[in-house]
């Protein structure tokens, strides 16, 4: 149980980092959104893991914060809510499909080939 907590908490500061330097990157000029969702993986790659579904709950996480922090940063301008936002989720740009793809593999893959490895 402490392991599957130190996981979850590794995956929330990663999240949050991922949210703050994407929110740094865009100030730059680039766009980065695959970073809250892959710091999210690191994060939760740091703590010793052996269970897969630990790895799917942090992937699904990754996907999420993917999600909001394209929300937060890009709403739509024909509707700021979540709830429109989300039932248009098919209406981005592939590009941004597929950085919140990458950022949930990602924050997939790290705590899976821990676990995977036994580690």
């Amino acid at each position: 149980m402490k392991a599957v907590l130190l996981t979850f908490a590794g995956a929330a500061a990663g999240g949050a980092l991922g949210y703050l330097a994407f929110s740094w990157v865009l100030g730059q000029g680039f766009y980065a959104l695959v970073l809250p969702g892959a710091l999210l993986g690191l994060g939760a790659g740091l703590a010793p893991n052996r269970s897969v579904a630990v790895a799917v709950v942090c992937g699904l996480a990754a996907l999420a914060i993917g999600v909001v922090t394209e929300y937060h940063f890009r709403p739509f301008i024909a509707d700021e809510r979540f709830s429109y936002f989300v039932a248009h989720l098919h209406d981005l740009t592939p590009v941004t499909l597929l950085m919140i793809a990458a950022g949930g593999v990602i924050g997939f893959w790290v705590p899976y080939g821990k676990a995977a490895r036994g580690l």
